[in-house]
């Protein structure tokens, strides 16, 4: 692997507006043209040149498995045709087709089918659900239209959160220490210009996807798990008793519920959002590259002093780094920052050019002096009538797939080790119980007042045009709002760092915010408005009734629970999950 700086040297860089990702091959030098139309089209933009210096290795599923020039081009596309004004959508009708009667093999011309309880499609974050439900005795399928394996780039995380896996029964705390890459402290919050804070053990692991995966799938196949590598989905015939998935290679399988792991862009998802453009996205872009000096600390968050214009949008830009696994030079820095898809959004191509530029200085390093080991991209987007309720018999959405992340964040893991525990014991259960009609497949994706309340924060991040507040004034928002939470405690700052919304904690820093700085209110109603603010008021009081709710009428109802009828229990479980969970109950010190 060549260094940056060699590179340079030999291939001078050219700005230009255009691509952005990973890794591919030396880009040779641009040789001059008469003809000024295909010289123009020779000339690379910076992100192209660095990434086609670096050699790639083979992609994987999932967010951020996919590295090479020619994959950020296709997720710009992609992007560009989220931010168009028509998107032209199948209709689900036509993906899952439903029936009235029983399922009968004859129907299929006597084509061999597999049979198991439960079929997973998407394997990179599903191979943890499927495992879990394998635990529980259950027959278990995953489909992944990829090899399934676990990316290169590391995941970052609190050791609690992955402790969760261990209450869940897929992995030893030994398998965990196998898999940790890189730990580090302090954490940092930090905010250009205005301050900082420091935390320990917030996100301070990195985990690797390779060996994590790797360790899964080897727990998933011990317990009789069955692994359909490179089958892609085609259809869902749903029968009264039956859920039959064809794949595209002609293979038929069957199962009493299928489980949609397919990410942010399950096609199953759009489809039942019928095409709908998604609320908010944050796009994230970044590189882990060697050649970091001081590497020791890591930043959870570090908000850019101002508003910065891109195209025709304005940007907020935030930062993350960390220490990668890979050397003790090596380090992981991504910016991002959240917008609304619209005509005219910023590229992620364009975002890489103003990394390369504004990295150095966040870091305190040349970009001469390293080397680029990948080059980091991705879309993550996030819709308000989340999590997505189940839309037929015998298919749910998990993870990504049904909005269960929070709106702020752009990973879905640490979200999925918190919920692996209710969704598997609560889908076993309606396995078990015959209950997987629609109606009570979404009381498992139920509605989450703490999650709805997080919206506001993510409109606070994004910077409006013509919003006549300061262009400092999302990062002295931020800043007033951890330097509150710092004053309060660990039991009101470590939550929200973790992406869980309580009520007691957030009254609280709102209240010492207005307190402390009552001058930013006004500049609140501008940046966000006031219909986001009334619909966030209602989320509010939601957040408020469910923490009500969970401490004092759950206690009442749990222990009667066993006394209940089949289908009341698995009602009331059910919704005393959606209480604790709903109010960010579930999270302790």
């Amino acid at each position: 692997m060549l260094l940056l700086q060699r590179h340079l040297q030999q291939h001078p860089l050219t700005r230009a507006n255009g691509g952005f990702f990973q890794y591919p091959h030396a880009y040779p030098p641009i040789h001059r043209q008469r003809n000024v139309s295909c010289r123009a089209q020779a000339i690379a933009s910076r992100t192209q040149r660095i990434m086609e210096s670096i050699s790639v290795s083979g992609e994987v599923g999932g967010a951020g498995g996919a590295y090479s020039y020619n994959a950020l081009k296709r997720l710009d596309q992609s992007w560009s045709n989220i931010c168009s004004a028509q998107r032209d959508v199948q209709e689900p009708k036509k993906v899952v087709s439903t029936f009235p009667d029983m399922f009968s093999q004859p129907d299929l011309a006597n084509k061999e089918v597999e049979t198991f309880d439960v079929l997973v499609c998407g394997g990179t974050l599903g191979i943890f659900i499927a495992t879990a439900l394998s635990c529980k005795g259950l027959r278990v399928g995953i489909v992944e239209r990829n090899i399934l394996k676990g990316r290169e780039q590391e995941w970052n995380i609190s050791r609690k959160e992955l402790l969760e896996l261990v209450e869940v029964g897929i992995l030893t705390e030994d398998d965990i220490e196998q898999a940790i890459a890189a730990m580090f402290n302090p954490n940092r919050c930090g905010f250009e210009g205005k301050g900082e804070i420091w935390v320990e053990d917030i996100l301070n692991l990195g985990v690797s996807p390779v060996k994590l995966i790797e360790i899964v799938k080897k727990r998933f196949d011990t317990l009789g798990g069955v692994i359909f590598e490179g089958y892609g989905v085609s259809n869902i015939c749903i029968y009264r008793d039956a859920a039959v998935l064809r794949l595209a290679e002609g293979k038929i399988l069957s199962s009493h519920l299928i489980i949609d792991a397919m990410g942010n862009f399950s096609p199953w998802s759009q489809l039942i959002r019928h095409a709908k453009k998604p609320d908010g996205v944050c796009l994230v872009v970044g590189s882990c590259a060697r050649g970091f000096k001081n590497n020791s600390t890591s930043d959870v968050i570090f908000s850019s002093s101002a508003v910065k214009r891109v195209g025709e949008s304005e940007v907020q830009y935030f930062w993350e780094a960390f220490p990668a696994g890979s050397g003790p030079m090596d380090r992981t820095t991504y910016m991002f920052t959240y917008v609304d898809p619209q005509p005219g959004c910023p590229k992620l191509e364009e975002l890489l050019e103003d990394y390369w530029d504004l990295m150095p200085n966040y870091q305190g390093v040349s970009l001469d002096n390293l080397e680029i080991l990948r080059v980091i991209f991705g879309i993550f987007p996030t819709y308000r009538d989340s999590p997505l309720p189940a839309a037929f018999d015998r298919v749910l959405q998990f993870g990504d797939a049904s909005g269960i992340q929070s709106p702020v964040s752009f990973g879905g893991f640490g979200s999925l080790t918190r919920h692996l525990a209710r969704l598997s014991t609560g889908i076993h259960e309606a396995i078990i119980d015959d209950l997987l009609d629609s109606y009570h497949l979404s009381l498992l994706n139920p509605y989450m007042p703490n999650l709805s309340a997080s919206w506001l924060f993510q409109r606070a991040m994004s910077a409006k045009k013509q919003s006549n507040v300061s262009p400092d004034f999302i990062s002295e928002l931020l800043c007033a709002n951890f330097q509150s939470m710092q004053r309060l405690g660990d039991p009101v700052l470590r939550p929200f760092l973790q992406d869980v919304i309580q009520f007691g904690p957030l009254v609280k820093t709102l209240g010492l915010v207005m307190i402390t700085k009552p001058q930013i209110i006004p500049s609140i109603f501008k940046q966000v408005g006031i219909p986001v603010l009334l619909d966030w008021s209602g989320h509010f009081f939601m957040l408020g009734y469910y923490t009500f709710l969970s401490t004092l009428v759950d206690p009442v109802v749990r222990p009667l629970l066993n006394s209940f009828p089949t289908m009341m229990k698995y009602k009331w479980k059910r919704q005393l999950d959606a209480w604790k969970y709903g109010a960010g109950l579930d999270y302790a010190l």
